[in-house]
């Protein structure tokens, strides 16, 4: 909750009400009154521990994510709720600016970002605001909005074409004309003929402009609506001036008016079918939820709606039919299409205690799976959740647009009344400055600014998304296009992260003792070295004594008491640390290491520490490893190996795949430390791992990308996730980015340049009001369908 007042000063104040986290005792609260007190402008802060609440009165100039900003730097958060709104009226790049600053003004609204292309804001609150308010801010500014959740299909009686129709039937009998007068024939409509067939098109069809332009100016903005409404009814108002003063003799301009928002409207309806060409990636993933599933009850099945199942029933999916939950096997097996989520292209075969995921199609065999996720927390619905994102934030790039949007219609608007001006007052033809300064306001559009950003972003992550790159931002996207080097981690990213036990070599000569100790040390342990060891133990009929004590040495190994003996299983620093000398099988683990293989030691720390033996592991490589190497190549970009592996084994990967550098044996405290290294100089640095030790290598590289068979962590910090695990899509990940931020400064490019030129020309008479309408509405249509070539991009893996 806010109230605003008037202070004695006469400056006026706002005093907000921000929730805390993290504070647990009185010094906390004077660490937060403190830093926020810090804040300039602020006036008081007061922040009661028990309601976990700050009160702050300061200046109305001060903005909520100062403050956020304030209590975060102290070492608390201020949480955020986001929520999205659909936003009716706008129509270019200043309506976007307005928008955002009106609902930036709302107390409580840390950031709001509004896009032209899905006409939609999405929100940040760190105060109480609510929907009202929201709604309110947005009334003021002269638009419409509404709950993003809240919407329906409207049942639309009439096709939304109609009133280009309609505007086109009644302009053409004024153009039609025009045509043959070259060859002398003159067949234009009578005076009164032609005010009858423009009115309409005017103030009916037309009434639309005038509505956003009369709250645009309300709001004491500009924007394209203004812009068609001043200028079109200059032409309109000329020719009524014409018809009444000299009875209809000589040239009327009805045409020019009726033609130009016919033309408008036109470009309006072809943009909107373009920008739902572009949102396409989400409703092709939304149609994969089934609506209903069957639930397998006693020994019957049970037909429900999909929001009624719970996590633990069994639901049985039948051949060719959509699997509704994210769960696991059960029974049966059959052969799964992800395509439309993975983007692998070939149906992948399930088995009993195998995952499966919501929203793919079932070939050939009947499938019981046990829910494990539904609704929200399924799979598909966080790719929803994140495409939506990607789509929804705006571009770093944007903002100089936006700055330019502000002042763009002002800028316009004083240019047309230049030339009338210029033309009136030199030349003496006051028609002529009157279409002049019309062909300037016409041909302005601010619409092609607005939407070449957005609907570039919107187009790449949907082509994406389809192909199993998510891309969580348009700040990973900006970015990822400037890679200079790409860092990947080994295990499970290159290789499939499925080690075999290949050698095992004790120094007693008594190899079922040494894997019986290390399966112990390794039960109920879910690290892939430790299942390999498991393995190995069950084929070997080996049954491991119990073991107690149990812990993980981080970045070296495990420890344990195994028949009264403190054991250590783990690398070398592991064996130096506890004092075990590994000489006497150095020279075979030195063997073994130049084959690739990965090495573990085992041995005893009680007493007098010793040696027993050591377990060499091996992994394969996954089959895009190296068409991952290759494509980051022939882009230019450098590849790095960086794991927590031996030097051996990861120079012996990099050599069979052509990678440029290794860096082994990093511990995973200090893989981010390694990543800062790899950025100096400044190389922009992408990070690809999977599991959670790769999580801050992931957050300190300018992009991370994540495997998205790894943890939950690992997604969360990087900025794109891969799907399926193919390390080959890290170079397609690159590549959709580079190819997207070329759409981008297409977009921009043609947009500046197209009012660069185009503005000049209208004002020295060189454009007619109707070439220019015509150009005015090619304008946008062109920024869209340039970035709905994004739409052709296959990749390469």
């Amino acid at each position: 909750m806010t109230e605003q007042s008037l202070p004695e000063a006469g400056v006026p104040e706002t005093t907000w009400s921000l929730p805390v986290q993290g504070m647990t005792c009185a010094s906390c609260v004077g660490r937060v009154e403190r830093a926020l007190r810090a804040v300039p402008g602020v006036r008081s802060a007061s922040v009661n521990l028990a309601t976990e609440m700050a009160e702050v009165r300061a200046d109305d100039t001060v903005p909520p994510s100062a403050l956020r900003a304030a209590v975060e730097k102290a070492g608390y958060a201020v949480p955020a709720e986001t929520v999205d709104l659909r936003i009716e009226g706008m129509t270019c790049a200043s309506c976007v600016a307005r928008v955002e600053k009106a609902l930036s003004r709302v107390p409580g609204v840390v950031k709001a970002e509004v896009n032209l292309a899905t006409e939609t804001a999405r929100v940040e609150l760190a105060a109480r605001a609510g929907w009202a308010d929201l709604a309110a801010a947005i009334e003021r500014a002269g638009y419409r909005a509404r709950p993003l959740e809240a919407e329906q299909a409207p049942a639309r009686r009439w096709p939304d074409w109609w009133p280009v129709a309609l505007a086109g039937a009644l302009s053409l009998p004024l153009v039609l004309p025009m045509l043959w007068m070259p060859f002398g024939i003159s067949a234009m409509p009578g005076a009164w003929w032609q005010l009858a067939l423009a009115t309409p098109v005017q103030f009916w069809l037309g009434a639309r402009f005038y509505r956003a332009a009369w709250k645009a100016l309300l709001a004491r903005s500009g924007n394209m609506d203004l812009l068609v409404a001043l200028g079109t009814s200059a032409a309109y108002g000329l020719s009524v001036y014409r018809l009444l003063r000299h009875g209809g003799s000589g040239h009327l301009y009805f045409e020019a008016s009726a033609v130009v928002i016919t033309l408008v409207l036109l470009g309006k309806w072809l943009e909107s079918r373009a920008k739902r060409q572009t949102t396409e990636a989400i409703r092709a993933l939304n149609a994969l939820r089934p609506e209903v599933a069957r639930v397998r009850k006693g020994e019957s099945e049970v037909e429900v709606p999909l929001s009624a199942v719970g996590v633990g029933d069994l639901v049985v999916v039948r051949p060719g039919e959509r699997i509704p939950v994210d769960g696991t096997v059960v029974e049966g097996s059959s052969h799964v299409d992800e395509s439309l989520i993975t983007g692998e292209s070939l149906p992948i075969s399930k088995q009993e205690g195998e995952r499966v995921t919501g929203g793919s199609v079932n070939a050939e065999g009947v499938l019981v799976v046990r829910t494990a996720a539904v609704g929200a927390e399924s799979m598909l619905a966080r790719i929803v959740r994140l495409v939506e994102s990607a789509q929804a934030k705006k571009a770093p790039v944007q903002r100089l647009v936006d700055r330019v949007s502000e002042v763009f219609v002002p800028a316009i608007v004083g240019v047309a009344a230049v030339t009338l001006l210029a033309w009136g007052v030199t030349a003496g033809d006051w028609e002529a400055a009157i279409l002049n300064a019309v062909a300037v306001l016409v041909i302005a559009c601010p619409c092609a600014l607005g939407l070449a950003t957005p609907a570039a972003i919107m187009a790449g992550t949907g082509v994406a998304a389809r192909r199993g790159i998510l891309i969580k931002d348009a700040e990973a996207l900006e970015v990822a296009h400037r890679v200079t080097v790409v860092a990947f981690d080994k295990t499970g990213t290159l290789t499939e992260g499925r080690p075999e036990l290949v050698a095992a070599e004790a120094v007693s000569g008594n190899t079922a003792e040494l894997l019986a100790l290390a399966a112990a040390l390794q039960a109920g342990s879910e690290h892939p070295l430790a299942r390999a060891v498991m393995a190995a133990a069950r084929r070997e009929g080996v049954v491991p004594p119990r073991a107690s004590q149990l812990r993980a040495v981080p970045g070296r190994g495990m420890a344990g008491l195994v028949n009264g003996r403190e054991l250590r299983l783990g690398n070398g620093r592991l064996m130096q640390e506890s004092g075990v000398d590994t000489s006497p099988l150095a020279a075979r683990a030195a063997e073994l290491q130049a084959q690739g293989r990965t090495v573990s030691w085992v041995g005893s720390a009680g007493g007098q520490p010793a040696l027993i033996g050591l377990l060499a592991f091996g992994d394969t490589l996954k089959a895009g490893a190296l068409q991952a190497v290759r494509s980051l190549h022939a882009q230019g970009i450098r590849s790095v190996i960086l794991t927590g592996d031996n030097a051996g084994a990861a120079h012996a990967i990099a050599q069979a795949l052509g990678v440029d550098d290794v860096r082994a044996e990093v511990l995973p405290e200090h893989k981010a430390e390694a990543i800062t290294e790899l950025k100096r100089g400044g190389a922009v640095v992408a990070m690809v791992g999977d599991g959670i030790n790769d999580a801050p290598s992931l957050a300190a590289a300018d992009v991370g990308i994540a495997m998205s068979t790894g943890t939950d962590v690992a997604m969360h910090a990087a900025g794109i996730t891969l799907m399926r695990p193919d390390p080959a899509l890290v170079g397609d990940a690159i590549d959709i980015s580079r190819r997207t931020y070329a759409k981008i400064r297409q977009n921009l490019f043609w947009a500046f340049v197209y009012n660069v030129v185009g503005v000049p020309l209208a004002a020295l008479g060189l454009l007619s009001p109707v070439i220019a309408g015509a150009a005015m509405a090619l304008s946008s249509v062109s920024v869209v369908s340039n970035a709905l070539l994004l739409r052709r991009w296959r990749g390469h893996a």
